[in-house]
């Protein structure tokens, strides 16, 4: 499907975009992703729709976008929320051509890695919903739809919203970049894991984490942390504390919501000890999914870490 003729045609005659290969039915839901019931009770409506004055994307793309909805596809959202902090590769995936604001036609289109080359992706701008909820990734601002639009091309690519309730990071990480990933188990991690974190971070590695347990069972621990899900890691770095250094770790849950509660966390005494300086420069206390953690501790709840790059 060729965007600009689409859009051109569509242009022309004054219609919205409806794409036929990716239909607003339950086909492009998948049949086991909901009880039967509750796929019939699925509406499709535009952004359009539902906001008057909706948006791509709003003072910039940030991982704080992204809310997971109720597909439990946050192998991928944690790529796209490393995606997020990479703008040199994201303007390669979401194409600065469309908006809701010029030549707005219901029809928007993704690129992603595929089997060595860039796939083009079109889709309609139709979203699923269920009760009045979104079924997809819903924006925190509720007018900004990049992050829903961008699952969507996604699940097209894959089949059906079915196919993305569950899957790899390392996946999402290359179909995201075209890049080289390369997996640690943190239960028998590198000596210098460390030093691997800290210079991933500094040669702009996109970087995911992953606990281990049953995917579909996302328990939540005490201590904040969710078994069987995926995470972004969006910081590593080395600061002053008592008398030595310490390494810790900044990691994101694409639920946009709940955070480690141990050491480091966002109102852990750790933070006391810190010059006022780092402090101000790291830490935001919100709940907005996002916290640090020692490597300690990092090594001891997550299971496997992922590290993508566009060169070796």
């Amino acid at each position: 499907q060729d965007f600009k003729d689409l859009r051109a045609s569509c242009l022309s005659q004054g219609l919205l975009f409806e794409d036929a290969t990716f239909p607003a039915h339950i086909s492009s839901i998948g049949p086991t992703l909901l009880p039967e019931e509750k796929l019939q009770q699925i509406q499709w409506k535009r952004p359009t729709e539902l906001q008057r004055n909706p948006y791509l994307i709003m003072d910039g793309v940030s991982r704080f976008d992204i809310m997971q909805g109720e597909i439990g596809d946050c192998w991928m959202l944690a790529a796209l929320g490393s995606l997020t902090l990479r703008k040199h590769i994201l303007e390669n995936v979401l194409p600065k051509d469309q908006g809701f604001q010029d030549d707005y036609a219901g029809i928007f289109h993704f690129r992603f890695w595929q089997y060595g080359e860039w796939v083009d992706v079109v889709i309609d701008d139709r979203l699923p919903f269920l009760n009045g909820r979104y079924l997809s990734v819903h924006p925190r601002t509720s007018n900004e739809f990049w992050p829903s639009l961008l699952e969507k091309a996604y699940a097209k690519l894959r089949g059906s919203y079915e196919n993305l309730n569950g899957g790899y990071l390392s996946d999402a990480l290359v179909d995201l970049t075209g890049g080289v990933q390369v997996q640690f188990s943190l239960k028998d991690p590198p000596p210098d894991l460390e030093e691997i974190l800290k210079a991933a971070d500094k040669s702009r590695c996109l970087m995911g984490c992953s606990t281990s347990g049953q995917s579909r069972r996302n328990i939540e621990l005490r201590n904040g942390i969710v078994q069987g899900h995926a995470y972004t890691v969006t910081g590593a770095v080395k600061i002053p504390y008592k008398n030595g250094w310490k390494h810790i770790i900044r990691i994101w849950n694409p639920w946009g919501h709940g955070e480690w509660k141990g050491p480091w966390s966002d109102d852990s005494p750790q933070w006391d000890r810190v010059e006022p300086k780092y402090r101000e420069a790291l830490l935001r206390n919100k709940d907005d999914g996002e916290f640090w953690m020692s490597c300690e501790n990092f090594q001891e709840q997550f299971s496997w870490l992922y590290i993508c790059n566009n060169s070796p």
